[in-house]
């Protein structure tokens, strides 16, 4: 059985209040908490075992090391990479995304070159490209989103060229909670040869993935959207990508051998992974994702997709309150406006009754351009939350309504 309470017991920060109220903390999407666990793994590492990886003969350096590699084998089986040694670590999505837009397409790129993203993406997969596209004189294309919150993928075939070098697509909406056909995004691509990029910043915590399954050539994800710390993540790619790619960034440990004539780079995944690099962060989120297996990701979807259900059956009797984004197969996250009532004086009054929510353009301004709105508030739901919080949520908006009325 799915033992929520069991669960929350594992997450400090949930033990405590917000304004003088229960925290009711549902902006995952953004950030999830940690648990005991997690916060152990990293004490315990600077407390008895810290020391940089790679360079030292003595104890402590190797066990970080052992730590530190042992950490990129449990992201590799997390995911069902082939080898560790396609799996960069990376301070997030974010610098994951970069890494590919300047290693592997930077130098294939030429101008009126294609660049293939969707309308619903978060700023991190758009503004890399956008970047790449202006140096190279190259075309950002773009999917286009339908008014429930799915991508239009009839467009697909049409917007899939002899000139486009890339598709870059998130799996799930960090602003919608849409989950996109992946599957047909990839074999469409891959018909023509084209390589494709996923963003997992947030299917990863929701759902099982198996990038051999996928069969996608990149796949990025962070940490910290995982219950691990921030400031890591990783990058899986293809290791004949890899092998095929320039260094990213230029230091230590990504070389063999150096002269001032010409320097001989390390083999992978070293070589993407200059200077020394977040051992602590390395060692949390593997802790992070032997948690969720413990627990089980599929079982984790199943209670998050009934969580979402009642989430939408309460939400939806709340006169004046409006869905944004409605697609048939959704993530845990529910967008809505307020007749009236600035996304912004909602969160603020949600958060005078103790819940923890996001409000804004959520890093996807083209999306809340789509459906002609500034921002939204977000609630995105995570395996500790509960019916009985959503019921609270529920009074939450009410009270807004009442006071903003």
């Amino acid at each position: 059985m799915f033992d929520v309470q069991k669960i929350r017991k594992d997450f400090p920060i949930l033990q405590h209040e917000v304004q003088g109220k229960p925290l009711v903390y549902v902006d995952s999407a953004a950030s999830t908490q940690k648990p005991q666990a997690v916060i152990d793994s990293i004490s315990e590492l600077y407390s008895k075992h810290y020391a940089n990886i790679h360079r030292g003969v003595y104890y402590l350096s190797q066990k970080s090391t052992a730590l530190y590699e042992s950490s990129r084998e449990t992201v590799k089986n997390f995911i069902n990479a082939r080898d560790a040694k396609e799996i960069v670590f990376v301070r997030g999505t974010t610098e994951g995304v970069n890494l590919v837009a300047s290693s592997f397409l930077e130098p294939l790129l030429e101008v009126d070159d294609e660049i293939l993203i969707s309308e619903m993406e978060h700023h991190s997969n758009i503004i890399p490209w956008q970047l790449l596209a202006e140096r190279k004189g190259a075309k950002l294309r773009i999917i286009p989103l339908l008014e429930n919150g799915d991508l239009d993928l009839a467009k697909l075939p049409e917007l899939l060229t002899s000139k486009t070098m890339i598709v870059a697509v998130t799996q799930m909406s960090n602003s919608l909670g849409t989950i996109n056909d992946i599957a047909t995004i990839i074999e469409q691509a891959h018909d023509k040869d084209i390589p494709v990029l996923i963003d997992g910043a947030q299917s990863i915590a929701h759902m099982p993935i198996d990038v051999q399954e996928l069969d996608c050539d990149f796949f990025v994800f962070s940490g910290h959207k995982i219950y691990g710390p921030s400031g890591i993540g990783a990058l899986y790619a293809k290791a004949e990508i890899l092998e095929s790619m320039v260094p990213y960034q230029g230091g230590g440990d990504m070389i063999l051998n150096v002269s001032f004539e010409k320097t001989e780079y390390n083999e992978i995944p070293y070589k993407f992974e200059a200077g020394t690099p977040n051992i602590s962060g390395a060692i949390g989120m593997a802790v992070a994702l032997d948690y969720v297996s413990e627990i089980g990701i599929s079982n984790i979807d199943r209670y998050e997709q009934d969580l979402l259900s009642y989430a939408v059956e309460q939400f939806g009797q709340i006169e004046g309150l409006r869905f944004i984004g409605t697609a048939a197969l959704k993530g845990s996250i529910i967008s809505f406006v307020l007749d009236g009532i600035h996304p912004h004086d909602v969160g603020t009054i949600m958060d005078m009754e103790g819940v923890s929510v996001r409000t804004g353009h959520h890093c996807t301004q083209p999306v809340m351009e789509f459906y002609n709105i500034p921002a939204t508030t977000r609630i995105s739901l995570a395996f500790y939350n509960t019916k009985a919080e959503i019921d609270q949520i529920a009074a939450s908006i009410k009270k807004v309504k009442e006071l903003m009325g």
